[in-house]
């Protein structure tokens, strides 16, 4: 199997997010750091990383993901889908 990456739109975010399957995942690289956004069957897992410190904030639907990287994200930021 090979890792498969690509750079998406932001505006195509909240339809990757909608459809994110357990093995697939988000990464939005910022001048400042990451977030790395994975899902599970039950909840989403946003890991916002800067300077070498991780915080994980867990969230229920895209909705929630979305309202919480509103103002969190760069409209400059590289997002990528894998």
């Amino acid at each position: 199997m090979s890792y498969q990456e690509r750079e998406i739109a932001k505006d195509s975010l909240p339809k990757y997010l909608r459809v994110l399957d357990s093995d697939e995942g988000i990464r939005i690289e910022d001048k400042i750091g990451f977030v790395f956004i994975n899902k599970t069957s039950r909840r989403y897992c946003v890991n916002v990383s800067k300077n070498g410190f991780d915080e994980f904030f867990y969230m229920y639907n895209a909705d929630e993901v979305l309202n919480f990287l509103a103002n969190k994200v760069d409209p400059l930021s590289k997002i990528f889908a894998y």
